[in-house]
């Protein structure tokens, strides 16, 4: 069976790890092109390395590229501000675009959450490294029962912070937040990313706090199911994804100050859950498991989206 031949556009880390990622890994995908504009990086002189063809010429050198017709898939690894551009020179040319910045210019997409509803959008987003790895918790818990509010913390080595996600904290924290409530099910969410300096740098942690109404505290046991399953689910993809400890589902005090967070809304109990995760090192370092989880849901992504029959695509 003939593979999908993909291009990523971004020869920073993300990229570069995205392109290692199908050259060992996919079972679906080709790499057809890897699309930078340093043509000093070092994702670009290793695709050349690897006998990927390669541009330093943007979107419009890949446009350009000989070849540029065959290939169904590109993957944005840039910034935000960024994709809005690459996405408007691309339009024409009828391109499936996973979008691995905060642009949100397509729906958000968590692969285990809800990536069946959107197997046929033109352009997908991948929410954020934090995104991918706490909102799978937050869906786990809503499909059990209802999440007024949730917030997500997610420490990262300060080394794993590139350019591009520092120039887009900002663009982080909202569009993670929304993708909290729109994806997760929460109906209200908060994301905080803390950049953590520690030497040696430390691999991702990532903390969910939800707030949830369980008078009758009957529901603890099947919350815990369900999020240990979703770990499987996400661990499937990302094996460096695991529960640091037990989840913990506390009573509230019912005079608690809360109000501001939840509203009217009634809430009981407070679950807290505990995530790491460790990169499987194809390129970055182990303790990048923030920018491995996003390069894992994206190729997750593609790859389903090459094995859709060809008459439904």
């Amino acid at each position: 069976m003939s593979r999908t031949k993909v291009a990523v556009i971004g020869s920073g880390n993300i990229g570069t790890d995205l392109m290692i990622k199908v050259l060992r890994v996919s079972e679906h995908l080709e790499m057809a092109a890897m699309v930078g504009i340093d043509p000093g990086s070092d994702g670009l002189a290793r695709a050349e390395r690897l006998g990927v063809p390669t541009t330093a010429e943007g979107v419009q050198g890949l446009i350009a590229m000989p070849g540029f017709d065959e290939i169904d898939i590109v993957f944005d690894a840039t910034s935000a501000k960024a994709h809005q551009a690459n996405a408007a020179a691309l339009a024409p040319y009828g391109k499936r675009l996973i979008d691995l910045t905060p642009a949100a210019i397509g729906p958000f997409v968590v692969p285990p959450v809800n990536l069946a509803e959107h197997l046929d959008a033109g352009n997908v987003n991948m929410v954020t490294c934090g995104g991918q790895a706490t909102i799978p918790i937050v869906a786990a818990i809503a499909r059990v029962t209802p999440v007024p509010y949730a917030e997500i913390v997610a420490s990262i080595a300060s080394k794993s912070a590139g350019p591009g996600t520092r120039a887009n904290i900002d663009e982080f924290t909202e569009t993670t937040s929304e993708a909290i409530h729109a994806v997760g099910g929460a109906r209200r969410g908060r994301a905080i990313i803390v950049l953590n300096p520690a030497e040696p740098p430390l691999i991702m942690r990532d903390t969910v706090l939800a707030l949830i109404d369980d008078p009758q505290a009957d529901a603890a046991q099947r919350i815990r199911e369900s999020i240990q399953e979703m770990v499987g689910s996400v661990a499937a993809y990302v094996p460096g994804y695991r529960l640091k400890q037990q989840v913990q589902i506390t009573e509230l005090a019912p005079d608690e100050p809360l109000s501001t967070l939840v509203g009217d809304d009634p809430v009981t109990h407070q679950v807290t859950v505990f995530l790491e995760v460790e990169g499987a090192a194809h390129y970055l370092p182990a303790y990048a498991g923030n920018l491995d989880i996003m390069t894992s849901a994206a190729l997750r992504v593609a790859e389903q989206i090459a094995t859709i029959p060809e008459p439904t695509r």
